[in-house]
């Protein structure tokens, strides 16, 4: 199981690489583009680890309720799950737009 140091250091770098990626810019139609609701999920899912994170350490300090840990990770835990499941349609239809012939 990570330490909440480790789990600290990559909330970090992932905003870090959020920013730095100009993510959150809107479309022409000046609709939210793509790069902006995937940014905005991502965090979300991490908004979502850093509470369970808080409550972990709350509980570990004898300050918060056993339910209320296992609820905040059960909450992250379908998180993640989603996005990593957004992840792998997302790759899969990559994959088809590229074996399309030109």
């Amino acid at each position: 199981m990570a330490s909440p140091t480790i789990a600290a250091n990559a909330y970090a770098n992932l905003a870090r690489v959020l920013e730095n990626s100009g993510a959150g810019k809107a479309t022409e139609a000046g609709g939210p583009s793509f790069s902006s609701m995937l940014k905005d999920a991502v965090g979300s899912v991490m908004e979502s680890g850093r509470k369970s994170d808080a409550q972990t350490v709350a509980m570990a300090a004898g300050k918060a309720n056993v339910m209320d840990v296992v609820t905040a990770v059960a909450d992250t835990d379908v998180a993640v799950s989603t996005l990593v499941s957004v992840r792998d349609r997302v790759i899969a239809a990559y994959e088809d737009i590229m074996k399309m012939p030109i």
